[in-house]
Order: structure tokens, then sequence, then C-alpha cells
């Protein structure tokens, strides 16, 4: 797989004070952005090389490939890689049974310092890893930047979670005895993460089950598997010992679904759209033969997000914060605002600045840093085109509905708001997962929040208001995992917003938060009787 001669990081990692978030990147910094656009060239140098499996630490071929390709450019190759089918399942399943037998018994120290090596070999190599993304899935230098900073908290800020809860105690010790909680790992996990934010949560999952001691079998997305290799590399150069992640991109029907169904896969850790993810819940929920346990699903799937605008709201800010969670990343988000709820009073002029705010974004090529880069492939620019369509029929268009055409034949399309939605309509309740918004008016503030939470999805939300009553309504009422008040719906940070969704959005897993690592493991309570 690799590329690059990797080498064995020596020196264990312990935390270094509390956690704290990664910075941001401030590219209009000239030495920043020189920093980016030399990242941007290595990175262009190694686009098209081949990647292998990585099973128990053996690189293997297959016939079948899974090419990666740059969607602004798609005669761009980024990575060729193998194409693990149903007969490797039991093979990658196997191999990290095989070093289950010993990770599972290393010391929270020792795991802890794996990550912690990881997060200091990706920070040192920031603006390289942020490339991969922009060629791989067209994100914008912010939003690499992000991913890749979001990539290095999940490692830091689990590292310090496993060594907290390896110190776990009972509530009492009861006299005349020794009472004990231990957290133990389950044992060998799938992790199937998407491709929007193909680092972090990618890494994040996994990084979460092996901390925990547990070992994985990683199917990235056949959209991002590049980034995923280069993570498995670092992973290996932090001195991961073999079989404790097992790399193998796939497909999802074949492949994905035999590690899901496979008999001594233990847990199931998945982001995704609502149809997989109830398909996987599914599937692990059936008993294989020989299988000895209740397979635990953890699952962040779809949202179809609101952003609640009152009467007595800054309406600059109201209209910043729409535009940046419907608009970033081209809209490619669960966490993406995809409803503007704006009461009457403000309605028109609501919509009016936000026409001639969204007018000004600009569309291109990721590498030159647009605000907007392209979506993700063919398959999705067509499924966001045919709710277009749909929405010209069920509201009023304000703003964009056209492709972008470009000499490379990328898969561009113009940021399009809808005005004057009905609640009920296809695009008011269906995710697009593109750059596609819909305005809806609500009469007061209980009507607003009533529409908003009239969908079968409760990932994010927020409300623009400074009437206290109603956000402590909304604090009560408004049914989403994460929840803001007077900022923008995206851009959960590790430690401070843990991310999960209610209902059809997931299992509300609170990844990044203080809860997370106990789903990666079971509790074991021991009790001595003290001589």
């Amino acid at each position: 797989m690799a590329t690059t001669e990797v080498s064995t990081v020596i020196l264990p990692r312990a935390p270094q004070g509390e956690f704290r978030n990664e910075p941001f990147t401030d590219f209009s910094r000239h030495e920043n952005a020189h920093a980016m656009r030399d990242a941007l060239r290595r990175v262009g140098d190694m686009l098209g090389h081949e990647y292998e499996l990585i099973i128990g630490g053996e690189r293997l071929r297959t016939e079948g490939k899974i090419i990666s390709r740059n969607p602004a450019r798609p005669e761009q190759v980024v990575g060729v890689h193998q194409k693990a089918g149903a007969e490797h399942a039991d093979k990658a399943i196997h191999a990290a049974l095989q070093a289950f037998d010993s990770w599972q018994y290393t010391s929270a120290e020792e795991r802890a310092s794996l990550l912690l090596n990881a997060a200091h070999i990706i920070r040192e190599r920031k603006h390289e890893f942020s490339a991969w993304m922009v060629y791989e899935v067209g994100k914008n230098w912010a939003e690499a930047d992000a991913d890749t900073g979001e990539t290095i908290d999940f490692l830091e800020f689990y590292a310090r979670e496993a060594l907290r809860l390896s110190r776990a105690t009972t509530p009492i010790q009861l006299p005349g005895e020794r009472d004990e909680l231990l957290y133990i790992p389950l044992g060998v996990g799938a992790v199937i993460p998407p491709w929007n934010f193909p680092f972090a949560i990618m890494a994040g999952m996994t990084a979460a089950a092996i901390v925990t001691g547990n070992t994985v079998v990683l199917k990235p997305s056949s959209d991002s598997p590049t980034i995923a290799a280069r993570f498995v590399e670092a992973l290996e150069e932090a001195g991961m010992p073999g079989g404790v992640v097992n790399f193998c991109p796939g497909s999802g029907a074949t492949f994905g679904n035999a590690i899901v169904a496979h008999p001594k896969t233990r847990f199931i850790a998945f982001t995704g759209s609502k149809e997989v993810g109830l398909d996987i819940n599914e599937r692990a929920a059936k008993a294989q033969p020989g299988q000895i346990w209740i397979k635990r699903t953890i699952l962040e799937m779809g949202g179809k997000d609101s952003i609640i605008v009152s009467a007595d709201a800054d309406l600059d800010q109201a209209v910043s914060g729409v535009v940046a969670s419907a608009f970033g990343f081209s809209g490619q988000k669960c966490s993406a605002c995809s409803r503007a709820i704006v009461e009457e009073p403000i309605y028109d002029i609501f919509v009016e600045r936000l026409r001639e705010a969204v007018s000004k974004l600009t569309v291109g090529d990721p590498v030159e840093n647009p605000n907007m880069g392209p979506v993700v492939n063919e398959g999705a620019l067509k499924t966001m085109r045919q709710y277009i369509e749909t929405g010209k029929t069920e509201g009023r268009l304000v703003a964009g509905g056209n492709l972008i055409q470009t000499p490379e034949k990328g898969y561009f399309l113009e940021p399009t708001v809808f005005a004057d939605v009905p609640p009920d309509a296809r695009i008011s309740q269906e995710e697009i997962f593109g750059p596609v918004l819909a305005v809806l008016k609500a009469h007061d503030f209980d009507h607003a929040l009533s529409i908003a939470n009239n969908t079968e999805f409760g990932l994010t939300g927020a409300v623009y208001s400074h009437d206290r009553t109603s956000l402590g309504k909304a604090r009560q009422q408004f049914r989403v995992g994460n929840l803001y008040f007077n900022r923008k719906c995206t851009g959960a940070m590790v430690g401070a917003h843990p991310f999960g969704g209610f209902n059809m959005s997931g299992t509300d897993s609170k990844a990044g938060g203080p809860d997370y690592l106990l789903l990666f493991t079971q509790a074991k309570s021991v009790a001595e009787r003290l001589a």
C-alpha cells in the first residue's frame, strides 16, 4: 500500500496537559497559504498510486479495483485500490480476532500512546493530509483543514478519555471488600465510515475502537479510500501492530454486508445514510450460527436540519449562519441546514438578503480555494438535479438551480435556494445532501418550532433569537441531538459539542463526548472479599 517508506515511532507519548482543540489555519496569512499550495503540489505528484489491502499486516492485491477520482476533474485518478469481496471478509475478521488476543490486554497507556503518536504525525503533515481531501472529495482549504483538525482532536481526546476510563471506580466500596468496575473491549468491530468527513469520522470511529482494546476491519467509502489508506499508514508509522486495523475497501453490498453479518463481528460503527444504517441494524440483529452475543450497532445516519430565524433575530448573523450551514462543503453534511424557517414579519427581507449573500458565493476547483467545490460524484449530482426539478413545482426558485460546466467536466452545481416551500413538501422532508436550501414561512415562534420538529430526523438545529423565552422553549422542545443558539448548525467541536442525533438520525452516539468510548466497551464488576 505505502508509496513512501514508513518507520516506527520509538518513543511512546503521554498526553501533554488538558485537551485543547486543534486551531484552525488562517489561510489569509501568506505563509499559511504558501504552505497549503506547496502541499497541494506535493500531493499532486503522488496522485494515481496503487494501494493494497492490509489484512493482518499483510499486503494483498485483488483482480477487482476501486478507482478514486477527483470530482472536480473526474479524469484525474487520486488512487487505485484493491476491491475486497465477500471472500475476504472471513480472512479479515480472523486476522482481527488473532490480533485481539493480545491487543485486548495491552495497557490503556500503550493504546493511548498509539493515538497520540498518530496525532503528532498528522499534525506535523497537516496540510498534506488536507490536500488529499481537496483532491479526493472536493473540499476547499478551510473545510479540509477543519477535517484534519478534527481528526487530531479525536485522537487526542479519545487517548485522554481511554486513560480516564481505565481509572473508573465503583460509586462505593463495601466494608471488607475491594470493589472494581472494569471497562473491557468488545472484540472485533466493523468500521464503515462516510466520504463526506473522510478523515475525521473514519479516524474517530477507528480510534475509539482500538484505544479501548478492540480490533477492527475498516471498510472506507469507495469515494474516499485514499485518505483512509494514508491514515492507516500513519497508524503503522505510529507503532500499530499488524491486524489491529485491517484496511479493506470494498463494495457495501458484498464485503460490507459480509462483515456486518459475520458471527465473529461484535459491533458495527457506521456513519452514512438512513437507508444503509437501517439495513445494517437489521442485519446485525439477526443472530448467525455460532454467534454468542447480541451485536452492538453505533449508527450516525441522516438529517433534515432546520435553522429557525425569529423576528427579533440579528439579520446579518442569521443570513451568514444559514449560508455557512447550507452551503459549506456544498451542503454535503448530515448537519447541514437544509431548511430555514423564518418568522413572517421578517420573511421577505430575509429571503432577499439571503439571495444577495448566495449570489456572492464562488464555485470552482477546490485547489483554487473557492467557497464551494464540486459535489462528490455523478450519481449524487443527478439526484440533486432531480430534487431541484421537484423543488420548482413545490416552491419559488430564488437562486441557483443550474449546473456549472467546466472543461474538465467536474460535478459542479450552483448553490440553490427555494422560497415559499410548504412544510410537507418533498424538499422539506427528504435529505438531499447537496447545496439545496428550502425557506419556509412561520406565523410565529411556536409555529416555527412545530415545523422544525415535523421530520423523521433529529440531528442538528439552530435558533437565531434574543428572546430568552423562545430560547428556553427551544431548549426543551426542539428535538435534535445538537442544538445551537445564534450560531450556525454545523461545525461541532470535539469535547464541546458531543455529536449525534435522535430518531432516524441514528443512535445518538455522541462522538467526541465523555460517553462515546463506553459504546466500544462492556462493563465488568469485580468484588474481592478481603481477609
